[in-house]
């Protein structure tokens, strides 16, 4: 699942973070995978700098294998592939690439990937419609779309839409929207209960019944390089993304018996 926002701040990676840490306490096998050149999803894990000596970036031009690039975190279950400014180089290195746009999609389906058993793959994706967020759309059997709870939130989803809808035209028709999350939500604000009216309005039942709040303790987890879910278990945040996960687990079950 690529987790994308062209827009920043809207609580992508932090939600990517959180969610795969939720999935893990329920027992699933989950691999994040940080697409993001400024690596943050990766330092939010607690991997160091100078523990990213293969990166992203390598297993993607296919440089290294899954068993080098894949290292585990402290939390039980869940692994990352990290990353580094190198990817920011990858819109002009892969340019020439005939097959620049499936690179994550191969790399992910080669065999030695199946030995892991992973449920769940996240994809934590730059703040950009570049050529790695296509990678990752192209590679995602589904999107989840975090929605910054501010003005003009729904404004940015038009472009993302339309990306969507190309990549399912060209590249990868079974691509589906797992659904959209509203983030940095304040009950007591109008404007945060009347974007999520707009949102439940325009995009049905495509936004996740549940709603990430504002909360501190999301904000300050990743300065201790741990998720909310281990830095403060029972904060809001962290409860909220658990019911998050429940909720996405749920929503796959259903579409796996409409499949079958």
């Amino acid at each position: 699942m690529a987790v994308a926002n062209q827009k920043g701040g809207v609580g992508k990676t932090t939600t990517t973070i959180n969610l795969g840490a939720a999935l893990a306490e329920q027992g699933q096998k989950v691999l994040l995978i940080d697409l993001d050149p400024q690596g943050n999803a990766s330092t939010g894990l607690g991997i160091a700098l100078d523990r990213r000596d293969v990166t992203t970036y390598d297993f993607l031009i296919g440089d290294a294998s899954p068993a080098e690039a894949v290292q585990r975190t402290d939390v039980p279950n869940l692994s990352i592939i990290p990353a580094t400014t190198d990817l920011s180089s990858a819109d002009i290195e892969l340019i020439s690439n005939e097959k620049r746009s499936f690179l994550l999609h191969d790399a992910l389906r080669q065999l030695p990937m199946d030995a892991y058993g992973f449920d769940y793959i996240l994809i934590d994706c730059p703040p950009s419609l570049n050529i790695l967020t296509v990678n990752a759309m192209v590679a995602a059997h589904a999107m989840i779309v975090p929605l910054q709870s501010e003005f003009f939130a729904l404004e940015g989803l038009s472009q993302l839409m339309l990306t969507i809808r190309e990549v399912r035209q060209t590249a990868n028709k079974s691509l589906r929207i797992a659904g959209v999350v509203l983030t940095m939500y304040d009950r007591r604000n109008n404007l945060s209960q009347q974007v999520e009216a707009d949102a439940r309005e325009n995009l049905g039942g495509l936004v996740f019944t549940t709603v990430i709040p504002r909360n501190v303790r999301l904000s300050e987890a990743p300065s201790y390089a741990m998720p909310a879910l281990t830095y403060d278990s029972q904060s809001a945040g962290s409860q909220a993304y658990r019911k998050l996960a429940l909720e996405l687990m749920a929503k796959d079950k259903i579409s796996m018996r409409k499949v079958s």
